[in-house]
C-alpha cells in the first residue's frame, strides 16, 4: 500500500451500493508523494489527458465542443509539473466521441503553445532537460477524422493522414499515428494497412508514435491491420515498422491484452520504444517481471523487458506515476510496483466495460482532485456511468492514495450524493 500523511486528520466517507443503499468507509489521508526535482530516467511516460468544458456553455451530444481553455491547459501544466509528458487530442479527449474536429485542431495547437511556455517555466523546464523540445512534454494524435464522409478511398486516407501531420508537426507536437476509422473500413487486405502507412510516414519530420487501439476502446476499429486475429495484425505492424524503423519512435498498444504487448515488444527493433497503452495490467508491463527475489528478468529485447507507457489510467494517477518512476529511478522496484498496483486497481474499476466511456472516471476523478470546477464533459457524456460506478471510483481513489485532497473530494462527492437524492448524514453521523 502506499504512505500516507500522517498529519492529516482520520474522516469518513459516504459511498452508494448497487442496491441504492448507502454507507461509511474511513476516508484515509493523503497519499505522500512528492514531485520530481529532475527529470525521470527509467521509463518514458505520457498520460493522455482529457479535455475541460466550459460549465455554462451548451455541451449537449453533436454540439461543438466548448473548451474551458484555463483548466484543460492548467491541467496540462499541473501533469507536466509531475515530470510526466501529455498526450493530446486522443480517444481520452473524447476524440470521436464529442471532441470535433476544429476543437481538435485547436487544442493541439494550444497545447502545443502551453508546453512551449512550459520549457521556460522555471518550476516546469528542469524536469524534462536542458534539450528538451516541445515533442518531450506533448505528443499528439494524427487521424482522419476531420474527413466528414463515412466510407473513404486509400489515396483519401493518405491525403488526410498528411493533412493532419503536418498541422501536428508544425505546432511543434509529437505525432501520434492513430488508428483510422476510414482505413478500418476501406482496407481490404494487410497490404492495404501497409501502403497506407508507408506512404503518410514519408512525409513524417520527426520520428512518430504508431497506435494500437483494440474494440473495447472503438469497435469500430474490428480487424485492424487486416486480421482479427491478434497475432496476424502484430505480424503487419511489425512489417510497417520494419519498412524504416527510423520513422518509428515508438508503439502504443492499448488492446488490453498484456501477452500480445510483450509478444510484440520482445520483436520489437533496437531504439523503438513500448509505450504500454493497457490501463488493465500496466503495473508489471512498465516494472517488468519479477522473480521471487524482486530482480528483473532481462528479456531479450533491447528495452530489457519492460514498457514505457502513454496511458489515459496516468491522467487520472499522475502523481502516483510520477512517484513510482521516481522509485525506479532510485532502484525501487517493489516501491515502484506497490505504487502501480495501487493505481491499477483504481483503473480497472475507471476502465470497466463498457470501457470507451471510461473519459467519465477520468474528468470524474479531475473534478474530484480540484482540476476542474464542475464534472462535465463535452457531448454531455459525464453521464455515461452510474452513481454506484462512480462510488467504487471514490472509494478507490481514497484507498489507494490517488484522491489528491482527500477532504475536498469527499466534500465534492458527498454533495453529489445530496444532488441526487441521498443525503450523507443519515450514515455519518
Amino acid at each position: 500500500m502506499v504512505e500516507k500523511n500522517p498529519e492529516q486528520t482520520a474522516q469518513r466517507l459516504a459511498l452508494l451500493g448497487e442496491d441504492g443503499r448507502l454507507m461509511t468507509v474511513p476516508l484515509p489521508p493523503s497519499a505522500a508523494f512528492t514531485r520530481p526535482a529532475s527529470p525521470l530516467r527509467s521509463r518514458v511516460v505520457y498520460a493522455a489527458s482529457h479535455v475541460v468544458p466550459l460549465a455554462h456553455a451548451d455541451n449537449t451530444p453533436g454540439a461543438p465542443a466548448v473548451i474551458d481553455w484555463e483548466a484543460t491547459l492548467g491541467f496540462r501544466r499541473t501533469i507536466w509539473s509531475w515530470g510526466l509528458g501529455v498526450a493530446d487530442a486522443m480517444d481520452t479527449a473524447q476524440r470521436n466521441m464529442g471532441l470535433d474536429p476544429a476543437a481538435t485542431r485547436e487544442l493541439i495547437t494550444r497545447s502545443a503553445e502551453a508546453a512551449r511556455e512550459a520549457l521556460s517555466d522555471p518550476a516546469i523546464a528542469p524536469l524534462f532537460g536542458r534539450d528538451a523540445q516541445v515533442g518531450d512534454l506533448v505528443v499528439a494524435g494524427v487521424s482522419t477524422d476531420h474527413r466528414e464522409e463515412a466510407e473513404l478511398s486509400l489515396d483519401e486516407i493518405v491525403d488526410a493522414y498528411r493533412e493532419q501531420l503536418a498541422a501536428t508537426e508544425e505546432s511543434g507536437a509529437g505525432a501520434v499515428l492513430m488508428a483510422s476509422r476510414h482505413l478500418a473500413r476501406a482496407a481490404r487486405s494487410a497490404a492495404d494497412f501497409e501502403e497506407v502507412y508507408a506512404r503518410v510516414l514519408e512525409h513524417a519530420r520527426r520520428p512518430v508514435v504508431l497506435h494500437w487501439l483494440g474494440t473495447a476502446f472503438d469497435p469500430q476499429l474490428e480487424g485492424y491491420f487486416g486480421s482479427s486475429d491478434t497475432a496476424e495484425a502484430a505480424d503487419t505492424l511489425l512489417r510497417i515498422i520494419a519498412a524504416d524503423p527510423t520513422r518509428i519512435r515508438g508503439v502504443k498498444m492499448s488492446l488490453l491484452d498484456d501477452a500480445a504487448e510483450v509478444a510484440v515488444r520482445d520483436r520489437l527493433p533496437a531504439g523503438v520504444l513500448m509505450l504500454t497503452g493497457d490501463d488493465f495490467h500496466f503495473s508489471h508491463l512498465i516494472v517488468g517481471d519479477q522473480d521471487e527475489a524482486g530482480s528483473e528478468e532481462r528479456s531479450t529485447a533491447a528495452d530489457g523487458g519492460f514498457s514505457h507507457a502513454l496511458l489515459g489510467a496516468f491522467a487520472a494517477t499522475a502523481p502516483a506515476a510520477s512517484a513510482a518512476i521516481q522509485a525506479l529511478d532510485a532502484g525501487d522496484g517493489a516501491r515502484a510496483r506497490a505504487i502501480l498496483d495501487d493505481a491499477e486497481r483504481l483503473a480497472r474499476q475507471v476502465f470497466a466495460a463498457p470501457t470507451y466511456h471510461y473519459k467519465a472516471g477520468v474528468a470524474f476523478l479531475s473534478w474530484l482532485n480540484g482540476h476542474q470546477r464542475a464534472f462535465q464533459m463535452v457531448g454531455g457524456l459525464h453521464s455515461a456511468r452510474s452513481l454506484p460506478h462512480l462510488s467504487r471510483i471514490v472509494e478507490l481513489a481514497a484507498a489507494t492514495g490517488n484522491l489528491e485532497d482527500p477532504a475536498l473530494g469527499a466534500e465534492r462527492w458527498h454533495a453529489m450524493l445530496r444532488l441526487h437524492g441521498f443525503d450523507p448524514q443519515e450514515v455519518l453521523a
